[in-house]
């Protein structure tokens, strides 16, 4: 198994609100751990929180003895009560939150954590596919039939989301576990990636070979190429490298 990850301001933006984790290696009672987190807010609220969130995580994950799983859920849940304090009594904080998509593989078992709309992908020799929900306001809307994937209604809608930590006192967290074989790629992004990129493109680059720090490299490119209307994070872990 091997990682990589990257994340770009992209071409529109002056500050980059997005933050990236990464550990191939044991952390606490976690034995790998992967997060991409999009702040939001003012500019340094957004920052800060995505910063943030992730130093909480993984102060919690140290300092616990809870098995692996439940440890990855209650570090978002110390992260969100932490930081929905700091935004109640710091004016400059003020409606500051943070979306977070966390990953650990433990067994050959993809244990995925989401919040808000950055992504989580498998990518095998075939297909690509969207493991996360995105909590947004179209996507509640596209499950309720009023809505589809490609009117404009949706296109112009995308960013907002209807769940962010540390945005309310508690936070729904969804959670996915997946059983990989070990010849996959997974991708945990933000979606700056995904609103400039379309799936197949982005399966196009990871499956053509190149390496993952070629292929995360050229997707921040294409969304570059494409706008780059906001941050882009990308976080690509090869299960077949060894």
């Amino acid at each position: 198994m091997y990682s990589v990850a990257l994340t770009d301001v992209g071409r529109r933006r002056l500050i980059n609100q997005d933050t990236v984790y990464i550990s191939d290696v044991p952390i606490g009672v976690l034995p790998n751990l992967y997060i991409v987190a999009d702040g939001m807010g003012g500019e340094k609220a957004g920052d800060y929180a995505s910063k943030s969130l992730i130093g909480y995580m993984l102060t919690y994950i140290e300092n616990t003895m809870k098995m692996p799983v439940v440890a990855i859920r209650e570090s978002i849940e110390y992260a969100n009560e932490n930081l929905f304090a700091e935004g109640s009594k710091n004016p400059n904080l003020t409606g500051m939150g943070t979306t977070v998509v966390a990953a650990s593989i433990i067994d050959n078992i993809l244990h995925v954590f989401n919040v808000g709309d950055s992504r989580c992908y498998i990518l095998d020799d075939k297909d690509i596919y969207q493991i996360t929900k995105d909590h947004s306001l179209v996507e509640m809307l596209v499950s309720k039939g009023e809505i589809t994937r490609e009117s404009d209604e949706y296109k112009e809608n995308k960013s907002k989301i209807t769940r962010a930590v540390g945005a309310e006192a508690k936070v729904l967290i969804d959670s996915f576990e997946v059983e990989l074989l070990g010849n996959e790629y997974v991708l945990l992004c933000s979606d700056g990636l995904t609103n400039m990129v379309d799936d197949r493109k982005i399966f196009n680059i990871i499956s053509s070979g190149a390496g993952v720090e070629s292929s995360a490299k050229r997707l921040i490119e294409e969304a570059n190429l494409s706008g780059g209307s906001d941050n882009i994070s990308i976080l690509l872990i090869d299960m077949n490298a060894r």
